[in-house]
C-alpha cells in the first residue's frame, strides 16, 4: 500500500463519481478510511459508503470539511451555490486544499466564493474513473502551491491519465473526454448493431465490439503510434478494412465527432459564462 499523501479529506457529495474517487484512493492508500468524511444529504449514500470504505459521513457541509487537509467539491455545477461556499468558507482549515470537479463552475466563481486565501484546483474528470480509467484534466488556481498540484496531480493519476492545464482549456477537455465516452459508447452500440446485421448473435456482437474499442485504445496508448500509423497497418489495398474506412469517409465520420467536440466545448463554455455571472439558483438541498 501507498504511503498516504492526504491526512484528511472531506468529500462534499457523495454521489457515484465522488464515491469512484474515494474508494480508489483509500484503497491505493492516498489516504486512511478512517480520515476521510463523506458529506451529503442523502442517508443512503452516506451509509453505503460507510459500510464499503469505513470512512466517517455527515450531512452537515461545516462539519464535514472543519479539519480537512484536502476537500473534494462533487455536487452538481447547479447546486454550487454561494450558500454552499459561503458555508465551507466558514469551516475550512488555513491553507485545505479545495478540488471541484462540479463540471463547468469557474476558479473565478469559485475562488470568490471561498475566500481570499484558499487555494482551488479545477479539475473535468470523466465516468470511466469508475472502472480507474479516467482522462482527466486539471487547472491549479493562482493561490495553489506547487506541492498542492503535485498532491491533486497524484489522485487522479490513481484513477486513470492526468494533466496539468490552463484553465481555458478545461472546456475542450469538457469537449473531449469530458463528453467522449458518449461518443464511444454510441460507436459501440453502432458496431454491435452492423455485428447483428450481418448475421452475428447480439450479446456475442456487443462483446466483440467492446472489445474492439478497447483493444484499439490500448494499441494508440500502449504502442504510442499515432493513430493514422495504426490504421493504415491495419487497412490491406483493395481489403475488407479498406471498403469499410471508404463508407465512413464517405459519411463524414471523422468530421461528425470533431464537430461533436466542438460543440460540447462550446456548451461549455456557455455553462461557465452562466455560473460566472453568478446565475446559479440557491437551493437547501445543495448536496
Amino acid at each position: 500500500m501507498n504511503r498516504p499523501i492526504i491526512s484528511s479529506l472531506a468529500s462534499v457529495g457523495a454521489g457515484a463519481m465522488a464515491s469512484a474517487l474515494l474508494t480508489a484512493w483509500v484503497r491505493e492508500g492516498l489516504v486512511r478510511a478512517e480520515n476521510v468524511v463523506a458529506i451529503d444529504i442523502l442517508a443512503s449514500r452516506r451509509q453505503a459508503l460507510e459500510e464499503e470504505l469505513g470512512v466517517r459521513s455527515t450531512d452537515s457541509i461545516a462539519e464535514g470539511v472543519t479539519g480537512a487537509q484536502v476537500v473534494l467539491l462533487a455536487i452538481k455545477p447547479q447546486h454550487v451555490t454561494d450558500e454552499v461556499l459561503s458555508e465551507m468558507r466558514a469551516a475550512l482549515s488555513p491553507g485545505a486544499l479545495v478540488i471541484s470537479i462540479a463540471a463547468g463552475i469557474p476558479l473565478a466563481f469559485l475562488e470568490e466564493g471561498l475566500g481570499p486565501d484558499v487555494p482551488v484546483v479545477r479539475v473535468m474528470p470523466n465516468t470511466p474513473c469508475l472502472v480507474q480509467a479516467s482522462a482527466t484534466g486539471l487547472s491549479p488556481g493562482s493561490r495553489v502551491s506547487s506541492a498542492q498540484t503535485e498532491v491533486a496531480l497524484s489522485l487522479f493519476q490513481t484513477v486513470g491519465k492526468a494533466f496539468v492545464l490552463e484553465e481555458r482549456l478545461l472546456d475542450a477537455v469538457t469537449g473531449l473526454s469530458g463528453s467522449g465516452p458518449a461518443y464511444v459508447y454510441l460507436v459501440i452500440e453502432a458496431l454491435a448493431d452492423g455485428g447483428v446485421a450481418a448475421g452475428l448473435p447480439r450479446d456475442v456482437s456487443l462483446e466483440l465490439a467492446a472489445q474492439t474499442v478497447l483493444g484499439a485504445a490500448r494499441m494508440v496508448v500502449e504502442t504510442k503510434k499515432h493513430p493514422t500509423l495504426l490504421r493504415v497497418a491495419v487497412t490491406s489495398p483493395a481489403g475488407t478494412t479498406a471498403a469499410g474506412v471508404h463508407v465512413l469517409e464517405k459519411g463524414a465520420v471523422r468530421g461528425q465527432l470533431i464537430d461533436a467536440v466542438l460543440a460540447a466545448t462550446a456548451r461549455s463554455r456557455e455553462l461557465g459564462s452562466v455560473a460566472s455571472r453568478g446565475r446559479h439558483s440557491c437551493r437547501k438541498d445543495n448536496t
